[in-house]
């Protein structure tokens, strides 16, 4: 595996709060988008409403209170007057906040969508380095906590932080405006003196909380890691060892979790202690008031109300703070994969393929993947349009990374490669990779059906389209007779399949996309000889006139090719026919040698049952 170098990926800076919010601010403002930004301007006038409606409530509350206080005289009329307002406001608090939420759903659902979708686009786009290197539980677990993250943030900072420090200042100047500051004072140093209180506990505990999840992914990554290895797994016979890395995972999460937990105790130990004491005083402050005749019932019912009622949207805001700090880490872990820069880029002024007949040139072609280890060293050889060259040579000489430059994963650290003359770092990716077809060694299959497998080759293409390729890679008549036919699931990775089986797909979905140039790349190593054998003729069939790349370690499959190129460290030792490389007597003919005296052995065992039945008429 190709490690991760430092200069090709650069680790982002870390990004602070603010720089994440304004992240993520273009997506809940769209540009060109007029509608997302009415909708907004909506949300946020039912926000302002709702509030005021709030906070009007006591108000009309404290004027009911003083009217029935004031003994039987009082009118029954106004009191009906006052009661039923107190209802409507009610109900306009209620109205006005659904409706902020009626109008500000599609706009953050939207956000989520396009930010989640950006990411998925952008990991797609990165190159082959960052995905060898990555760790595909933890991955997903970062996409799926960001996308969460951005559904909380709004739902809680813009929603019931913002509103309620809103609500705060409201209530303060009103106090200040119906009694005097001291009122207000107090108030504001309570709810002050809560906020602080519970914001630097709940950063205390937050390490807690870091801890969690960092355990939470470490094991998520063990468990997902294990499961796509289940085969592996039970050939050593390492389930306890799986069992056990997993728990270790779990048990660091356990201890967190419970510091977490009690700790929690002490927050609300606090949080109670100074709304007690706040309440105590502003209570204390308006009984004298009413017995100083400078005060009515209502005002002393209305001292208690406001402050109650700026505690009880406070009483989560340890919970919403610590959320809100975690959601914002686990947006910058999101926003930290678009920052990867792509490795593999199109230039700024790259075109589309041109068409052509698909030749195909190596020039001096050099690539490591590191610097100081060479893979390839000044390769050239060219394809000509309808052509068929093989490359063989032993594991570890470059065969495969020579497909991979072809599609472009890495580009060449010297000379070039041309497909119908034009430098493949000159044109666009998905032009390239739309003229070429291959056929890997290691075949992994989507969690789907075998239909959609091989339709995967040129999404779109016609139940008889895909019956034709299935029919020339000689799997039609396995898939027939299967209970579900093509509509068969094949598992994760294509696990409820065999390996020629897998093969078998890979083949068929390549010679749907029907490309000009074919590549093969050990396109039959999980097939024995005489199923090959089948199989090799259904290739050249539909490479016929089609340029073919074939990448082989079994000389067998390549005796017909036009040119046979021996690769070895990183160098083209050998080139010619079969003929011509047997007559020489190299390294060619003695692998030949070699693989002839294996090959004897293996027809002395005869042929497996999948292949009597494939070659059966």
């Amino acid at each position: 595996m190709p490690p991760r170098t430092t200069d090709a990926t650069p680790r982002p800076q870390v990004r602070g709060d603010l720089k994440t919010l304004k992240t993520l601010a273009p997506y809940l403002w769209p540009k060109g988008e007029t509608t997302m930004r009415v909708r907004v301007v909506i949300a946020m006038i039912c926000l302002t409403l709702a509030k005021v409606a709030t906070v009007y409530v006591p108000i009309l509350f404290k004027q009911a209170v003083d009217l029935v206080s004031g003994g039987p005289g009082f009118a029954a009329s106004a009191l009906i007057a006052l009661v039923v307002s107190y209802g409507l406001v009610r109900i306009a608090q209620q109205g006005f906040a659904e409706l902020r939420e009626f109008f500000f759903a599609r706009v953050a659902q939207r956000a989520i969508r396009k930010v989640a979708l950006r990411t998925f686009r952008h990991l797609h786009a990165l190159s082959l380095r960052f995905h060898l290197d990555r760790q595909t539980g933890g991955l997903s677990r970062s996409i799926e906590r960001g996308t969460k993250g951005i559904e909380f943030l709004l739902n809680f900072m813009l929603f019931n932080i913002l509103p309620t420090l809103l609500e705060i200042v409201m209530v303060c100047g009103i106090l200040w405006y119906l009694f005097d500051i001291w009122y207000a004072l107090v108030t504001f140093v309570t709810i002050f003196g809560y906020i602080a209180f519970t914001m630097s506990v709940t950063e205390w505990r937050l390490k807690y909380r870091r801890e969690m999840n960092t355990q939470d992914q470490q094991a998520n990554t063990k468990a997902i890691d294990s499961l796509l290895n289940y085969e592996t797994v039970k050939y050593f016979g390492n389930e306890e060892h799986e069992a056990s890395r997993y728990d270790r995972s779990l048990e660091r999460y356990e201890e967190a979790a419970v510091q977490s937990r009690t700790s929690l105790s002490l927050l609300n130990i606090g949080q109670g202690a100074i709304i007690a004491v706040g309440l105590t005083g502003i209570m204390t402050m308006a009984g004298f008031g009413v017995q100083a005749g400078t005060m009515t019932t209502g005002d002393f019912v209305l001292v208690n109300t406001y402050l109650m009622q700026l505690y009880l949207p406070l009483n989560f805001l340890g919970f919403v703070y610590r959320e809100i700090k975690q959601s914002l880490a686990d947006m910058e872990a999101m926003f930290r994969l678009l920052g990867e820069s792509r490795e593999i880029a199109d230039a700024e002024d790259a075109v589309e393929l041109p068409a052509g007949a698909g030749r195909v040139e190596f020039d001096d072609v050099q690539f490591n993947y590191r610097p100081d280890r060479a893979i390839l060293k000044g390769v050239s050889f060219t394809v000509e349009p309808g052509k068929t060259v093989a490359i063989v040579g032993p594991s570890g000489a470059g065969k495969s990374t020579i497909s991979r430059l072809l599609f472009r994963f890495y580009d060449a650290t010297g000379g070039a490669i041309r497909i119908d003359g034009a430098d493949l770092r000159t044109v666009s990716q998905s032009s390239v990779r739309a003229a070429l077809g291959i056929v890997p060694q290691d075949t992994v299959l989507f969690n789907d059906t075998i239909f959609y497998n091989i339709a995967y080759g040129q999404p779109g293409a016609t139940p008889s389209e895909v019956e034709r390729a299935a029919r020339l890679a000689r799997i039609h008549d396995f898939v027939m007779s299967l209970p579900d036919g093509y509509q068969t699931s094949v598992g994760e990775r294509g696990l409820k399949l065999s390996g020629g089986e897998k093969q078998r797909v890979a083949i068929a979905r390549t010679i749907l996309k029907n490309p000009r140039i074919f590549l093969f790349d050990e396109a039959t190593s999980a097939l024995d000889s005489h199923t090959e054998k089948a199989i090799q003729g259904s290739l050249r069939e539909v490479s016929r006139d089609r340029t073919a790349l074939i990448i082989a370690h079994r000389l067998s499959t390549v005796v017909d090719a036009d040119q046979i190129l021996v690769l070895e460290a990183g160098q083209i030792v050998e080139r010619g026919s079969h003929a011509d490389l047997l007559a020489r007597d190299g390294v060619y003919a003695a692998m030949w040698r070699r693989q002839q005296e294996t090959g004897a052995e293996a027809d002395e065992r005869g042929p497996t049952a999948e292949a009597l039945a494939l070659s059966a008429p």
